[in-house]
């Protein structure tokens, strides 16, 4: 999973071991249930940081109970490992406000 431009199999993105997040045609989504506004807002800022320093720019959505999240590559039209690392970075932002991707 190292060409940050090739898209990913399905058998490499079931090896990223990735909780909560799933496969939806060329995407990877996760929703986290935030409860409260503030909590959601503030994971939406932190995932916000990490996209700009990591020049990969998910789609968010931020409702009262839960953030959205979408990943792909769009110059390469699927999921690629930029896609994993980010993912990952993301759920760390969740566990640390205490709030999981739901399954």
């Amino acid at each position: 999973m190292t060409d940050s431009q090739r898209k990913l199999s399905a058998a490499e993105l079931a090896q990223a071991g990735l909780t909560g997040w799933r496969p939806a045609g060329e995407t990877l989504t996760a929703t986290f249930r935030t409860r409260k506004f503030a909590i959601g807002l503030e994971l939406v800022n932190r995932i916000g940081a990490s996209a700009e320093k990591a020049n990969h720019h998910p789609d968010l959505t931020l409702t009262y109970p839960e953030v959205g999240v979408t990943l792909w590559s769009h110059d390469v039209g699927g999921i690629t490992s930029r896609d994993i690392t980010l993912a990952r970075t993301i759920s760390g932002h969740a566990a640390d406000l205490g709030v999981s991707a739901e399954d």
